[in-house]
C-alpha cells in the first residue's frame, strides 16, 4: 500500500492530493489494484478508511501488508486486521537512514546498514545491528535509533522462506506502478478537480495492468510456502 501525491486546483488554490493506493496478490500470483482512494495528503487516518473500504468490499483477512514508514500506519492496519503480519520497506528504512549522514561517509554506511538486512535470520540481524550501532552511533545517532524503534516490523520478512522475502521486504511492487503512473501523467503540472485526477490516474493504471499478465516469479514454491505457514487462513478454491 503506497500513495502518490498530485497537484490538485481546490477554491481558486493549488493544493496537494494524495492518491492512495493498494496492490495485492491473487491465487495465481498474478498482481492486482485492489483500488485508489482520493483524500489529503497521505495520513494514518486515511488508510484507516481505505481499509475498512477493502474489508466492507468482502476481504476477510490479509496475511502480510508492506508499507512505507507513515506515522500511525502500523497500529491502523492492526486495527482494522489485527492477524496482519506488517513490514515497513527496507528500502525506505535505508533512504531515511541516509539523509542524516554525510556523503563522505554514505558508501560506508550503506556497506554496513547491508549487513543488517542480508542476514540469514533475526539473531543475525540484531548483532549486526548492534555492530552497526556500536561503529556509528556517535555520530549519527537518530540514524541508528530509527532502526531500533522500527526494529520489530524490520525485520518481519526474516520470518520468511528466501522466496517470500524477496516480495515483502520492500514496497517496490507498487513504487513501480506509481513510477509508471506518473509518466503517463507528467504533462499535467495540476489538475483542474478531484474527478480530473481521479480519471487520470485509472486510465494509466488501465494501461499500466494491462502487461501484468504473468505470475511473480516462483510463484508455485511461494504459495505453497505461503499454505504451510499460514495453513487454514487460506482457502485455494478462492481464485
Amino acid at each position: 500500500m503506497d500513495a502518490i501525491v498530485f497537484k490538485v486546483r481546490e477554491n481558486s488554490r493549488i493544493v496537494n492530493k494524495a492518491v492512495y493506493i493498494a496492490i495485492g496478490l491473487r491465487m495465481d500470483g498474478k498482481k492486482e489494484v485492489l483500488g485508489m482512494w482520493l483524500g489529503k495528503n497521505e495520513s494514518a487516518s486515511f488508510w484507516m478508511s481505505v481499509l475498512t473500504d477493502i474489508k466492507a468490499r468482502g476481504v476477510k483477512d490479509i496475511l502480510i501488508t508492506v508499507t512505507d514508514n507513515l506515522n500511525g500506519f502500523i497500529d491502523t492496519i492492526k486495527n482494522v486486521f489485527p492477524s496482519s503480519d506488517t513490514q515497513i520497506c527496507v528500502i525506505h528504512q535505508i533512504r531515511n537512514s541516509a539523509k542524516y549522514v554525510v556523503w563522505k561517509d554514505k558508501k560506508e554506511f550503506s556497506k554496513d546498514l547491508k549487513h543488517i538486512y542480508t542476514a540469514p535470520n533475526i539473531d543475525a540481524a540484531k548483532a549486526a545491528l548492534d555492530d552497526f550501532k556500536q561503529k556509528w552511533n556517535s555520530k549519527y545517532p537518530y540514524a541508528v535509533e530509527s532502526w531500533y524503534r522500527n526494529w520489530q516490523e524490520l525485520t518481519t520478512f526474516l520470518n520468511f522462506p528466501v522466496e517470500i522475502r524477496k516480495i515483502i521486504y520492500t514496497t517496490n511492487i507498487i513504487e513501480n506502478l506509481n513510477g509508471k503512473i506518473r509518466k503517463y501523467t507528467k504533462n499535467k503540472l495540476s489538475f483542474p478537480t478531484d474527478d480530473a485526477v481521479k480519471k487520470s490516474v485509472y486510465l494509466a493504471i488501465n494501461e499500466i495492468t494491462k502487461k501484468w499478465t504473468q505470475p511473480i516469479r516462483n510463484w508455485g514454491v511461494i504459495l505453497n510456502q505461503f499454505m504451510t505457514i499460514f495453513d487454514n487462513r487460506i482457502h485455494p478454491n478462492i481464485e
